[in-house]
């Protein structure tokens, strides 16, 4: 899989960990901490899960950001989702890494697919 192929604009929620974490780096921890509040410590210690998952430096560098960051971490599952399927991974093994029904990413990714990138709605400059 091409893991710096994004092809949808990122979502503002989401962007600040795609900044710090880079792209597959924000997908694990969304998937590993999204859906709940996670105290970010300035100063991280190597014991917690947070350190574990993104390392001390990371976790050090989402705590200078999380007053950029949501009260709790978005799941972000259909932008994971569309992230996925553009580095060409099947539905049906999306389905399963987000635990979501097949008919459920499908019905995200038409969603998407219909959408108009943030490009085409932003004025031409002459």
């Amino acid at each position: 899989m091409n893991a710096h192929h994004n092809p949808r604009p990122t979502p503002a929620h989401v962007e600040p960990y795609v900044r710090v974490l880079g792209l597959e780096g924000a997908i694990e921890f969304l998937l590993t901490f999204g859906g709940a509040q996670l105290y970010l410590p300035h100063t991280p210690q190597g014991r917690s899960k947070l350190a574990q998952v993104v390392g001390i430096e990371k976790a050090a560098r989402l705590a200078e950001v999380s007053d950029r960051l949501p009260r709790r971490v978005p799941t972000a599952k259909p932008w994971i989702a569309t992230v996925w399927r553009s580095q060409g991974l099947p539905v049906d093994e999306i389905a399963r890494r987000l635990h979501m029904s097949d008919v459920t990413v499908r019905k995200w990714l038409k969603k998407a697919a219909a959408a108009p990138s943030e490009d085409t709605q932003q004025p031409r400059l002459l």
